[in-house]
C-alpha cells in the first residue's frame, strides 16, 4: 500500500504573508474559496500570523469576517488552521489566561479547527496553557517547535567577501565560537514535552528556511521515533534549502508537509505543491489532494498575484506557467528529479541541492537569497522589512540592517527569529543601522518591545542575556519576567455617544492589538454613522491654509519614519536628557523617543496620528 502524504495548504495565510506582505483582500479570498472545496486539502491555513493585524491595518477589514467566510465555505471539507504565538496570541505582549480563553473560544466558535501554537523562544511555559485550552474548547492543538541554528563559528567563503562578517560582529571578520545549543536532541526534547502536555500533532517550524537537507535526514527520524502523534514539516525556500529539505523529510517519514500553490510558492515562501507532486509521483507516494482542483486554483491565483504587484518582491521575475513548463519539460530536467531523489536517499546534500536548484531555475523560481541565508532571517520578516522600509522611503538602510540582525539576536539571548521576535529584532536592527549612520552609540534608540525582550518579559531566552547588556538596555541588570497578573484590560472608549467596540469580538481585537484595532473600529463606526446620516448636498471643499512658522531653535528629530501614537510634551514643558517625549510606531513596533536635548519645549511640530518621515523635526526647543 502506497504511503499517503497529507498536505497543509498555506496559500491564503503564510504564502501571501511571505511574498506579498499579507495584502490579500477578503474579496480575493472569497473568489478562491469555492475552488478550494474541490481540492480537499487535509488542512488549510487561513488565519493567524499577521492576518488579524494586516486586514485591519491595511485593508480596513474584520479578521472575524475572514475566518467566518472560510469556515462557511470549507466546513466539513478541510480543517482550517491558524497560527498563534501562545502566550502572545497575535499581539506583542504576554496575555493572562482569561484573554487566551476568550480569544480561542471565539476563534473555535467561528469555525477554526487547528491552532498551531508556538513560542518564539521555545519556552514551554508560554504554550502549555494554550495547548490545554484549545483541547478543552474542542479544537486541535498543534504545537510547533521553532527551528533555528547556532551562531556561525566562522564566516562561510561567500560571506567573507567585502567583510560581511566584519559588519555582523563589530569589526571581527569571524564570529565568536559558541557552545552548540540547537542540537537534534534540543528539538526532540521540546517536541516530546509538547506531546506530553497534550499536543495532537507536532510541527517542526522552520520559519527562516534554515533546515538543510542533511539536518532533516538526521532530525526527522528522531522526531518520528520519539513521538506518537503526526509530525508536520514547515519550511521556506528563501536560502535555497526548502525544496530539497521537504523531499528529504518525505523520504524520512514525515506525515504532513506545508506547501503553497504555484504563484504563491517558492522564493521566501514554502515550496510549491506542484513540485512536491512530481516528486511524489516518482516516489510512489500518494499525495492526499485533488491536483485537478489545484490547477483551477492555480489559474485563479494569476489575477490575485497581479493585483498584489505593489508588494511583490519578485514582480518582474515570475515563475513560468506550470502547466506549459511541465508539459514541455526536457529530459535533462526530468532526470534532475530522479537525481534529487537518489541524492536525498543517500544523504548527498551537495548533489541534492544542485539538482533542486536546477529544477527551480528551469521553472523560474528565484535563486537562493544569500543575504537572507547569511543573516538567518525568515522570508516573511524579510518581505515585511522591505515593504515597511519602502513605505518609509528608507530602502537604502535594508542591507545594513540585515547585516546587523545576527548581532541583535545574540545580544538578546540568541532568540529564534519568528513573530514576534523577528519583528522586534528586525525593527531594532533598523534602529541600530540608523544609530551607526548618525555616529551615535549602539542602541541609542530602542523599541519598547526590544526592551521588554531583554528584561525577560517574553520568557526564558535560549541563552541568558548578559547582565551588563540588560542594564544598558533596561537600566537594571536583573531579569524581570512579565507578571500577567499586572495586565490591565484596555478601555472601551466612547465614540460619538456609543462604545467603540460594540461586542465581545470587537473588544477582543482591542485587547490583542490596541492601536491597530482602535483605528480600525473608529473607521467602522464612522462608516456606520455616515450611512445612517441623512444625505446632504456636496459643498465645495475649502482648503485650510496653515501658516508656516520658521524653525529657529534646536530640534529633536525622528530617527526612523512611522506614525505618531502619543505626544508626551507640550510647549513650556521642561525636558531632561532621556525623557520620553513622543511614542511612535515604526516597523510595526511601538517606540519611545528619548530626548537628546535638554531645555524647554517651544513647539511640538507633529500631532498624534501624523505620519512622519525619517529625520523629520518633531519638537522645537527654546
Amino acid at each position: 500500500m502506497a504511503k499517503v502524504l497529507k498536505v497543509r495548504d498555506l496559500t491564503l495565510r503564510d504564502g501571501q504573508q511571505s511574498l506579498f506582505a499579507t495584502r490579500l483582500s477578503q474579496e480575493q479570498v472569497d473568489r478562491l474559496l469555492p475552488l478550494y472545496r474541490e481540492a480537499k486539502f487535509y488542512i488549510m491555513e487561513v488565519w493567524g500570523g499577521a492576518v488579524p493585524d494586516s486586514v485591519m491595518r491595511y485593508l480596513n477589514e474584520s479578521p472575524w469576517d475572514r475566518l467566518r467566510a472560510c469556515s462557511k465555505e470549507m466546513k466539513g471539507i478541510s480543517l482550517l488552521s491558524a497560527l498563534s504565538r501562545g502566550r502572545n496570541l497575535f499581539g506583542y505582549v504576554p496575555y493572562p489566561d482569561y484573554v487566551l480563553e476568550g480569544f480561542y473560544k471565539a476563534a473555535i466558535d467561528n469555525g477554526l479547527n487547528v491552532m498551531r501554537i508556538f513560542d518564539a523562544l521555545n519556552d514551554i511555559d508560554n504554550i502549555k496553557e494554550s495547548i490545554r485550552l484549545i483541547n478543552e474548547l474542542g479544537g486541535i492543538a498543534d504545537a510547533a517547535v521553532c527551528y533555528t541554528v547556532d551562531p556561525k563559528e566562522e564566516a562561510p567563503a561567500p560571506a567573507k567577501k567585502k567583510g560581511f562578517f566584519a559588519k555582523l560582529f563589530g569589526g571581527k571578520e569571524e564570529a565568536p565560537v559558541v557552545e552548540k545549543i540547537f542540537t537534534d536532541e534540543y528539538f526532540v526534547e521540546k517536541a516530546k514535552e509538547m506531546e506530553r502536555l497534550g499536543a495532537k500533532m507536532i510541527t517542526l517550524k522552520d520559519m527562516a528556511g534554515l533546515v538543510n537537507p542533511s539536518r532533516i535526514f538526521s532530525l526527522m527520524p528522531k522526531l518520528k521515533q520519539a513521538l506518537k502523534v503526526d509530525v508536520d514539516f514547515h519550511t521556506h525556500c528563501t536560502p535555497g534549502y526548502g525544496l530539497a529539505s521537504v523531499l528529504t523529510a518525505i523520504i524520512k517519514g514525515v506525515d504532513i508537509v506545508d506547501t503553497n500553490i504555484w504563484w504563491f510558492g517558492g522564493g521566501s515562501a514554502a515550496p510549491s505543491i506542484e513540485l512536491i507532486w512530481i516528486f511524489c509521483q516518482k516516489l510512489g507516494v500518494e499525495l492526499d489532494v485533488n491536483m485537478d482542483a489545484v490547477a483551477k486554483i492555480r489559474a485563479a491565483l494569476v489575477d490575485a498575484r497581479k493585483s498584489l504587484a505593489e508588494f511583490d518582491l519578485n514582480k518582474n521575475n515570475w515563475p513560468k506557467d506550470f502547466d506549459e513548463a511541465y508539459k514541455n519539460m526536457p529530459k535533462d530536467i526530468d532526470a534532475e528529479f530522479d537525481r534529487a531523489i537518489a541524492a536525498a536517499t543517500a544523504n548527498d546534500e551537495a548533489a541534492l541541492l544542485d539538482a533542486c536548484h536546477k529544477i527551480e531555475a528551469y521553472f523560474g523560481f528565484p535563486k537562493p537569497n544569500e543575504i537572507v541565508k547569511n543573516a538567518e532571517v525568515p522570508g516573511g520578516m524579510y518581505s515585511n522589512m522591505v515593504a515597511n522600509l519602502r513605505a518609509l522611503k528608507a530602502e537604502d538602510v535594508l542591507e545594513e540592517a540585515m547585516a546587523l540582525i545576527p548581532k541583535v539576536r545574540r545580544d538578546a539571548g540568541l532568540v529564534p527569529l519568528v513573530t514576534p521576535t523577528s519583528q522586534i529584532v528586525g525593527s531594532q536592527a533598523v534602529a541600530l543601522a540608523l544609530d551607526r549612520r548618525k555616529g551615535v552609540a549602539d542602541y541609542t534608540n530602542k523599541n519598547n518591545q526590544f526592551i521588554g525582550l531583554v528584561k525577560g518579559e517574553y520568557g526564558k531566552t535560549p541563552v541568558p542575556v548578559d547582565p551588563a547588556f540588560r542594564e544598558q538596555i533596561t537600566g537594571n541588570a536583573q531579569e524581570r519576567p512579565y507578571d500577567v497578573s499586572s495586565y490591565r484590560k484596555p478601555e472601551n472608549p466612547d465614540f460619538e455617544g456609543e462604545p467603540l467596540a460594540k461586542n465581545d469580538e470587537e473588544y477582543l481585537l482591542l485587547q490583542l492589538l490596541p492601536a491597530v484595532a482602535t483605528n480600525y473600529l473608529k473607521s467602522v463606526r464612522k462608516a456606520e454613522h455616515a450611512a445612517a446620516a441623512p444625505k446632504q448636498e456636496d459643498k465645495p471643499a475649502v482648503e485650510e491654509v496653515k501658516e508656516t512658522v520658521k524653525i529657529t531653535g534646536p530640534v529633536m528629530r525622528a530617527p526612523m519614519g512611522g506614525k505618531v501614537l502619543e505626544v508626551k510634551v507640550k510647549p513650556g514643558d521642561k525636558v531632561k536628557m532621556g525623557d520620553t517625549y513622543i511614542v511612535y510606531e515604526a516597523m510595526k513596533m511601538e517606540n519611545d523617543l528619548a530626548a537628546d536635548l535638554e531645555g524647554t519645549v517651544k513647539r511640538v511640530l507633529v500631532e498624534e496620528g501624523d505620519t512622519i518621515a525619517t529625520d523629520q523635526p518633531l519638537v522645537e526647543m527654546e
